[in-house]
């Protein structure tokens, strides 16, 4: 079933054999929602064999929970709790993505700021708040501050405590691209409302989800992505998962969550 909310294409599919529609470059693919990840369905339900068929650009995390995604040009890389980068092989699981087919249609040069002032900067360029934007900063950084999660065991803790044991990556004087997107507020409970930033550095050897930055100076693309495609799980977690939304102060407290 097909219905437009907000000028956006909404496809919730309960199966494993997606074939995106043709044309279909500015679509948002996505794997589960955040409301049951933060519920704790942790299990990957698709791999990212598949995931690829879909997108060259976007995040995630892993099965278990391990680690946080960044797929950018094509590859796909887990950043896992001690540090360490490695490339995805496509039998490896996810429980949750993000992935589109990059294709800029707005860019503006940088110089030096925190990321709040990039944020601010990049929507003032959004036409609208009512679609999906992916964005791309590549540039040079004197800071980032990053983390990522260790894999999560059985019975699952919710997202919220697992993010307790997170690992603080504070990075110096880095060349890398911050990989995210930008979520209307509607979608809430679907996904991310607003930002949702990971970053990986030119080398490949560092990244995670994204806390701060200070950018020296870079430049930000912008893809307008007004369709939304949801995969959902097909497991009894998913089954089982509580259907109430997500609390708005919780979601944004896992997503910047500070050590200490």
């Amino acid at each position: 079933m097909r219905h437009s909310v907000e000028a956006v294409a909404i496809m919730l599919v309960m199966s494993m054999q997606i074939v995106s529609p043709a044309g279909s470059g500015d679509v948002l693919f996505q794997v589960s929602t955040i409301s049951a990840l933060m519920d704790g369905v942790f299990d990957g339900s698709m791999s990212f064999g598949d995931l690829k068929r879909h997108g060259d650009f976007g995040l995630g995390t892993f099965d278990a929970l391990d680690g946080e995604m960044v797929g950018l040009d094509g590859h796909f890389y887990q950043v896992r709790a001690d540090g360490s980068v490695q490339e995805v092989n496509d039998s490896t699981l996810t429980p949750f993505s993000d992935v589109t087919f990059f294709d800029s249609d707005d860019a503006v040069a940088l110089g030096s700021s925190n990321m709040t002032q990039v944020e601010r900067c990049l929507e003032e360029l959004l036409p609208t708040r009512n679609i999906f934007y992916a964005i791309r900063i590549d540039g040079t950084f004197s800071h980032v501050r990053a983390r990522s999660v260790p894999p999560q065991s059985r019975p699952y803790p919710n997202l919220t405590i697992a993010v307790m044991n997170q690992s603080i990556f504070d990075l110096y004087n880095q060349s890398g691209t911050v990989v995210g997107f930008w979520t209307p507020s509607y979608a809430s409970g679907l996904n991310v409302p607003g930002y949702h930033l990971h970053f990986i550095n030119d080398e490949r050897t560092a990244g995670g989800h994204l806390l701060d930055f200070q950018l020296m100076s870079g430049n930000a693309s912008i893809d307008q992505t007004d369709g939304f495609m949801v995969v959902l799980p097909d497991n009894k977690d998913f089954y089982a998962a509580g259907t109430g939304g997500v609390d708005a102060r919780e979601l944004e407290a896992v997503e910047s969550m500070k050590p200490g």
